[in-house]
């Protein structure tokens, strides 16, 4: 536990029930079920502790915070001692003073006496409480001691010396009660108990997942950060925002100066409670990485050397180019990118910049080619495009659906918490192809696994709803009261018929018919039913058409608008909710309002000073498809790597060679400034103020902790190129951008960063209506009014497979690695994931004749790449399965162009493919590396000048 925050040493208390007590004298009115511990603490009593603390369930076992209570037997712990009305306490008196004493000096007999050289010196628990028991001297001499016992320094993250273990037993409950990993366990009897991972092996053999939750919970040196180690005990820390996935944690950015020494779990923090992952908690060094390029460039072909220049000429370079492309080619010939992994505000300069700059609405963002469909599903149903719940909803859940999504990997703190829920009795349905852990780990298994083949989705959607109308199953009254009728008939009469049973869909999904008749009745038949969905819904060609079918299970079931239901899209980068927010679209200004609505866009006109362009711009594969036509010669991407993350990754790069001016702002040379022709230096989220919104539509404070290594932040950057440009850009802070969006969006009209100051946080809606933000939507009526059904036709993709082709390849992501991995990659995270591989079915392997870690070609009708096999059973026969974390593996070289048909998402998750053991890379591998190895050597150069 660190210093700069408070641990009260037991959870708090639920209970909306009061008792009055009386501790040394003082009293104190607590919830009923509060240990005396807490209670105490909460007036300003300390009572010695070791076991205890306020993130796990109370122990008991180190005997040091023993009390005593009036008219009571003995000394009880007050850890485990619940407070009851009238109650008198004594914490401190010659007795308990002579039992700490005594527990304390065992202690210290079987420790080393290192504390002036200890790295937790100054943060170390043992110490605070040898002195708070007045511990002088030690009369023991053990025979036997762990003073010799060997450490353990496998994680490159954290050490684990045993010889500083005093048995506490907190990392092994923070192991299960938090993470719920159960990878730590206590071996052995009294003097010969130990903490052990796994099977006495070394942690990075074990089942740990380097979440940090032990060490988070270590009273001592046992278990030790490495950076600490290395440079000292921190001296300050500020609060901020996680910049990976779509969880949003809450960390305090603990420093040194302007190094920033570890990143701890802060525990005020709304979506993470004080856990992490161990992306979140310790893969922040890419911020400093030797390959930051911090100096703007500039060259004329992607041929040439880049030249180092003063941000001055990179800007005006810049900006004459792109009104040069202008005059030459018209306004449309230019347009930009936004970014899910820049904040708010930088994220709504650049689409401003875009609109009233370019005078255009050539703008998209990445999140379209992920969760899009979520958008326009959730639009056209309930009448907003976000998630309905707060993660701490999922604690009220009874039975929970998990659709095309994998919590533990992809968003593994709310994964842990779903877990918690799960342990606690909660049912769990899984609908994926493959065997995601949530399927089968310790103390949890799903219910029903709905193992269905990759582009069925919807088929499987209306085979539950099938089931649940035509089993009388549907909340009749909360469908006639929030609903509209006549869609809801329209849906039923078409749910009901025969060709969407379970039994008929089963030849198209493969799931069994008695599967999916017990996984719908299980989830009708709940009291709180919550679906949990991902990019395994959205990246298909009909991915709008499956958010819709979930929406229309919720309604029909009525599950939603109150805590433990919903509707909840687990977005995938940390800012993919915010980036939607702020008017990332073509088509959409900020708060999701059509650039065809002539108040909408008279009230941006206005505030910006300009006419805007009242028809949708180009999306990023008509901006490609331009491009190649000649139309289309003026790139400006921040913060995002389409070079990488775009499907058809050949077309990607024809288009980008084609552009005569193509700007990237990142944080390093990526994949897409290999195509470059200016480089300005982005900055990381530890370099800027801003704000994230995470899934659950959570506006989170980002706040600076070092300067910008390149100079500026990225608002400030987005701001130079806009005065340059001719459109006047003043902002003095990104406060005051967040001022203009809340006055021009109405769901953001009451969110400012007074209030989120004040509050940690805000859900939005925050408006007149809801002043401290919306933790549930649609809890009386819809925002659309009453909620829409819809019909859901099954429509084949266009992606078959063949006899050239017969697996289907769907992607996905791994815990260890973040997206297109720029920044994990930088990382000791490559300790565990160090390349992608091709997870394949052992069948499928052995008609092929490969064997486990084989080269094996993967070719599907966009081109072909080379993987080593990974030969499993957590996929199915006939599907094979792949990460896309690393640029050299060529994922989305073999995806194809095909996408959704209500908004070009990408179908990612269908590739008809054939495998085949090879023995060298493709022909697209090798030609990448060329181009790679000359794009680093005219970098290189450039360093030279």
């Amino acid at each position: 536990m660190s210093k700069f925050e408070k641990d009260f040493g037991t959870p708090a208390s639920q209970s909306d029930q009061l008792v009055t007590l009386e501790i040394d004298g003082f009293k104190a009115t607590v919830p009923a079920g509060t240990s005396v511990m807490r209670a105490a603490s909460s007036i300003g009593i300390e009572i010695p502790k070791l076991c205890a603390t306020d993130s796990l369930e109370p122990f008991g076992s180190c005997r040091l915070c023993l009390v005593q209570v009036e008219g009571g037997r003995g000394y009880p712990a007050s850890c485990t001692t619940p407070c009851a009305e009238g109650m008198k306490i004594t914490t401190q008196n010659d007795k308990l003073a002579d039992l700490r004493r005594g527990v304390m000096e065992l202690y210290i007999s079987d420790h080393p006496l290192d504390c002036l050289t200890c790295s937790s010196n100054g943060d170390c628990e043992l110490q605070d409480m040898a002195g708070a028991v007045g511990l002088r001297e030690v009369r023991y001499e053990p025979v036997k001691t762990h003073l010799k016992a060997e450490k353990d320094n496998s994680n490159p993250y954290f050490s684990f010396d045993p010889s500083k273990c005093i048995v506490c037993s907190r990392c092994v409950r923070a192991c299960e009660e938090t993470q719920g990993t159960f990878a730590l366990t206590l071996d052995g009897r009294g003097f010969d108990s130990k903490v052990s991972p796994g099977q006495n092996q070394p942690f990075m053999d074990s089942e740990c997942v380097s979440c940090g939750a032990c060490v988070q919970a270590c009273p001592t040196a046992t278990l030790m950060e490495k950076s600490v180690i290395a440079h000292g005990q921190p001296e300050h820390a500020v609060v901020t925002t996680c910049a990976y996935c779509g969880v949003g944690c809450s960390f305090r950015a603990e420093m040194k100066g302007d190094k920033v020494i570890r990143m701890v779990p802060d525990k005020d923090g709304k979506a993470n409670h004080g856990h992490s992952c161990v992306k979140g908690r310790f893969a922040f060094g890419y911020a400093t990485h030797k390959d930051r390029i911090t100096q703007p460039m500039i060259r004329k072909s992607i041929k040439d050397p880049w030249q180092e220049v003063s941000w001055e000429e990179a800007i005006s370079y810049a900006a004459s180019e792109l009104k040069r492309i202008q005059a030459n080619y018209g306004k449309d010939s230019v347009g930009g990118i936004t970014s899910s992994r820049c904040t708010n505000e930088e994220t709504y300069l650049v689409q401003k910049l875009i609109r009233a700059g370019f005078g255009n609405n050539n703008v998209d963002t990445c999140a379209r080619v992920c969760h899009s469909p979520t958008g326009y599903g959730l639009k056209q149903t309930f009448g907003e495009s976000s998630g309905t719940q707060n993660f701490d909803s999922v604690m009220q859940a009874d039975v929970i659906m998990v659709i095309g999504v994998n919590p533990t990997d992809g968003h593994p703190v709310f994964g842990s918490q779903m877990k918690k829920r799960l342990r606690q009795g909660a049912k769990l349905i899984v609908a994926d192809p493959r065997e995601i852990d949530l399927v089968k780990s310790p103390h949890i298994k799903a219910s029903h696994h709905l193992k269905l083949r990759p582009s069925t989705n919807v088929a499987l959607i209306n085979a539950l709803g099938h089931v649940v109308v035509t089993e009388g199953l549907v909340d009749e009254a909360f469908v006639q009261e929030r609903c509209d009728m006549v869609s809801f008939n329209k849906w039923k009469n078409f749910v009901a018929e025969e060709r969407n049973s379970p039994e008929a869909s089963e030849a198209v999904t493969g799931v069994p018919a008695a599967e999916v008749r017990a996984a719908a009745r299980l989830y009708a038949k709940a009291p709180n039913g919550a679906i949990y969905y991902g990019l395994g819904v959205t990246e298909h060609s009909q991915g709008s058409t499956m958010v819709i079918g979930i929406a229309n299970l919720a309604m029909a079931t009525g599950n939603l608008g109150r805590v433990g239901v919903g509707v909840n899209p687990l977005r995938g980068q940390n800012n993919v909710q915010g980036s939607c927010d702020m008017g990332s679209f073509p088509h959409e200004l900020p708060g999701y309002r059509h650039v065809s609505d002539a108040a909408t866009r008279q009230l941006f006109e206005q505030n910006w000073g300009v006419t805007l362009e009242s028809e949708p711009g180009l999306r990023i594969p008509n901006m490609f498809d331009a491009a190649l036509d000649g139309s289309f010669k003026g790139l400006y991407v921040e913060g995002e790597d389409i070079a990488q993350s775009d499907p058809d990754i050949q077309h990607v790069h024809a288009a980008l060679r084609s552009m005569e001016c193509v700007i990237v702002q990142d944080l390093f040379l990526n994949e897409t400034a290999k195509f470059a022709h200016v480089f300005l230096p982005g900055s990381s989220f530890l370099e800027k103020n801003g704000t994230f919104t995470n899934a659950e539509r959570r506006i989170s404070p980002v706040r600076q902790v070092m300067a910008p290594l390149g100079g500026y932040q990225d608002w400030e950057v987005t701001q130079l190129l806009a005065n340059a440009m001719g459109y006047p850009m003043n902002y003095s802070h990104p406060s005051e951008i967040m001022a203009e969006i809340a006055r021009l969006t109405p769901s953001f009209a009451g969110v400012s960063y007074e209030k989120i100051d004040q509050m940690g946080s805000i859900q939005w809606p925050c408006n007149d209506e809801a002043p401290e933000g919306t933790p549930t939507m649609h809890e009386h009526e819809f925002l659309r009014g009453k909620g829409r059904f819809m019909v859901t036709e099954y429509v084949q993709t266009q992606e078959r497979t063949n006899q050239q082709f017969p697996l289907i390849l769907t992607t996905g992501r791994i815990l260890s690695q973040y997206n297109v991995g720029a920044q994990t990659r930088r990382t000791d995270n490559v300790a565990w994931h160090a390349e992608d591989r091709l997870e394949i079915h052992p069948h499928d392997a052995e008609d092929r004749g490969i064997n486990d870690g084989d080269w094996v070609g993967i070719k599907s009708r966009a081109g072909e790449t080379v993987l080593r096999a990974l030969i499993t059973d957590r996929v199915q026969p006939g599907v094979v399965y792949t990460t896309f974390h690393f640029p050299e593996s060529g994922a989305n070289v073999i995806t194809t162009d095909n996408s959704d048909w209500a908004t070009n998402c990408p179908e990612y998750k269908v590739t008809a493919v054939q495998v085949a053991k090879v023995s060298k890379t493709s022909e697209w591998q090798r030609s990448y590396q060329d181009f790679t190895e000359e794009q680093l050597q005219l970098l290189d150069k450039a360093a030279q000048h």
